[in-house]
Parts: C-alpha cells; sequence; structure tokens
C-alpha cells in the first residue's frame, strides 16, 4: 500500500500529498480532482530522499533532512468583513492587501503561492473566505512542504473563545477564529487549526501566523508563550496541556505573532490613511518592518507593543506613512481605548523557546 505520496494537480499543478489507500484527491487551491486509477501508475519516489519517520511527540529536535535554503515560499492570507451583518467590520480585507503587498515586495513571495480569502472573491468559489475554504487552504499551506520552506498563515477578522472540556487550556477556553459563516457553521478551534498547520511541519520547515483578532493570543496552541513586560523584559510560560499531548510541530519550526492576550480585545483603526481602516495588529508590524525593527522577533515584538501602547499620545493617532489619525475615528472589535493607547498586547508564541533578542527573523 502507498502512502504520503506526491501528485501534481492535472489542472494546475500544485503538489498534492495523496493520503494512504486514496484514490483521488481534490486541490485546495483550483478545486479540480486529480484521480489516481492504479497506484503503480504514481511515479515512483526517489530512493535518496527517504522520509524521515515519526518522532516522538516529546523529541524537540527529530533527525530529517538539512533544510533547503532555496525553498519555496506559500502563503494562506484571509480577511473578513462580515459586511452588512451586525458582526462588520472595515479594515480586515485592507489588512489582507496590505500583508500581501508586504510578502511580495519585501520577502519576495511569489504572487501564485499566496491564496487570498476575501469576501471580494466569488462567494461560491474556492476562496470565499467561509469555514470549509478557509479549512482546504490551511492543509493546501502545508501540503507537500519541504524542508526550507517557508510558509506563512495571515488572518484578520473576528476571534473569539468557546469553553473547553478536553482540560488542556489553563483558562478554560478554546481560542477560535470566526470564518464569514460561523453562525451557521460554527467557529474554527484553536485545537483544529493546531493540527492542521503546526503539527504535521516537518524538519527544516518554518511557519509564521499573524494573527490579527481578538482572543488570539494562543489561537495556534503553540507550547510556549513569551510573556514580555514594558520594560522588554520576558520569560517563557510553559503551555504545553496537563493532558501530556503534544501540540508542537512534527520537528519543523512555527511561531506566531496575534494581536491581543487570550482575554483580550483587538482593534480596528483608520491608521494608514485618512480614509483606509487596518487592524492595529497587522499595521504595527507592518510598520515595525518597514521602520527597520525587523532584525529580531523581540525588536518586532518590541516596536509593535510599543506603537499600539502610543497610540493617541499627544492627542494624535498611529503614526504612518506620514498620516497621523485621531483616535476618534478608531473603530474597535469590542474593544476600548485606554488612556494613551490601545487596551490590547500583541504577544509571541513557539514550538520552542528561544532568545528573542538574538534569533533572526526572516520569512
Amino acid at each position: 500500500m502507498y502512502s504520503n505520496m506526491l501528485v501534481n494537480c492535472t489542472n494546475c499543478r500544485t503538489p498534492l500529498q495523496l493520503p494512504a489507500g486514496a484514490g483521488s484527491i481534490r486541490c485546495a487551491l483550483c478545486h479540480a480532482v486529480t484521480h489516481i486509477a492504479d497506484p503503480r501508475a504514481l511515479p515512483p519516489q526517489p530512493a535518496s530522499s527517504p522520509q524521515a519517520p515519526f518522532p516522538s511527540p516529546y523529541n524537540h529536535a527529530p533527525p530529517g533532512l538539512p533544510p533547503n535554503p532555496h525553498g519555496r515560499k506559500k502563503a494562506v492570507v484571509v480577511g473578513i468583513s462580515y459586511r452588512y451583518s451586525r458582526h462588520e467590520l472595515k479594515g480586515c480585507i485592507n489588512d489582507a492587501k496590505c500583508m500581501r503587498h508586504l510578502l511580495i515586495n519585501k520577502f519576495n513571495f511569489p504572487d501564485s503561492s499566496i491564496i487570498m480569502l476575501t469576501e471580494e472573491e466569488d462567494p461560491y468559489g474556492p476562496k470565499f473566505p467561509n469555514k470549509q475554504n478557509i479549512r482546504m487552504a490551511m492543509f493546501w499551506l502545508v501540503q507537500g512542504c519541504q524542508p526550507g520552506d517557508s510558509l506563512v498563515f495571515h488572518y484578520s477578522g473576528h476571534g473569539s473563545q468557546q469553553r473547553n472540556y478536553s482540560g488542556d487550556e489553563a483558562d478554560g477556553f478554546d481560542e477560535t477564529l470566526c470564518p464569514l459563516d460561523f453562525e451557521t457553521q460554527g467557529m474554527i478551534v484553536d485545537d483544529e487549526i493546531n493540527a492542521a498547520i503546526v503539527r504535521p511541519l516537518p524538519h527544516g520547515v518554518r511557519l509564521h501566523a499573524l494573527i490579527d483578532a481578538c482572543h488570539s493570543g494562543t489561537v495556534l496552541d503553540l507550547p510556549y508563550l513569551c510573556r514580555m513586560n514594558r520594560s522588554g523584559q520576558y520569560v517563557w510560560e510553559d503551555h504545553r496541556p496537563r493532558s501530556g499531548i503534544w501540540k508542537g510541530s512534527n520537528g519543523g519550526e512555527a511561531i506566531c505573532f496575534s494581536g491581543c492576550d487570550d482575554d483580550q480585545t483587538s482593534a480596528d483603526t483608520s491608521a494608514l490613511s485618512k480614509i483606509t481602516s487596518t487592524g492595529a495588529m497587522t499595521f504595527c508590524f507592518i510598520q515595525a518592518i518597514e521602520r527597520g525593527h525587523g532584525a529580531t522577533y523581540g525588536s518586532i515584538l518590541t516596536a509593535m507593543r510599543t506603537a499600539i501602547r502610543n497610540a493617541g499620545n499627544d492627542g494624535g493617532g498611529i503614526v504612518g506613512g506620514g498620516v497621523v489619525t485621531s483616535l476618534l475615528s478608531m473603530l474597535l472589535t469590542g474593544g476600548s481605548l485606554t488612556v494613551g493607547g490601545l487596551r490590547q498586547e500583541p504577544q509571541l508564541t513557539a514550538c520552542e523557546q528561544f532568545d528573542v533578542y538574538r534569533k533572526p527573523f526572516s520569512l
């Protein structure tokens, strides 16, 4: 019986990882179905590229192929405005467009390797941001990944929490993302996100998640959270479940910047221009990169936190591109303002602990 075989989509040629025993597979990018009539028709796998055995879930440095410095770059970018509903947000589609622009122009991601899911897409197509399409896009992101690959998952939209009954959450709540159809199809829970884009990552693959949503601090369920104070001092908190279930990767690297702590809310703000709204977290992340604070994870996190904390100082707003926007134009997604800034603190979580001021940042 064959397993973990790679076949190309018959329509768009995207590499697809065929599940064991399957006779066909649907492409998450173009939704074409590729049929495999006979496993013997599959091309043989190169003898020089054996797949590394699945490691112990507690082995933090499993053996594997050495990273390829010229790996592929792939990204899934989600922006949901929930327009014409009582949940409507103003800046999320702008966030998606700004992130796509940053990935292409700053980090050399090919346009063809970025899947955009927004309400500007065909409502009946694979890129409309409903629950099923977001699930399929997450699967596509990690599908067939190889050492050296750099993956990005960006989400801007509503986030929430729901009661956890398995006992693996310290605060008793799972964090969730809200697809466009969440009121009828339900939310996407952190356990599912972790299983979809974190645990499959093999050695040598790097995933960065950028989550601009309320209650998003641990939305990837990564084992460690960087708890940083206002002076920039930090400790890593151990968020591994008491059940012993491993929520890290299969040897790859997963790091997440999120808009706020689990008990906080995130804000929309018209900070990129006088007429354009964007999420505070997405804007401050892009601003940190463009202003030269992107050398390390620590420099990015402190720059983001400082920008959000100082929003509104001196009677102005967040500064970006020569535009200062009044806090009176702030649109909040369930949050509130505090004196001298927004009541949200961007968070950093990871599969492994590291020195945030020494580890170089790269996408």
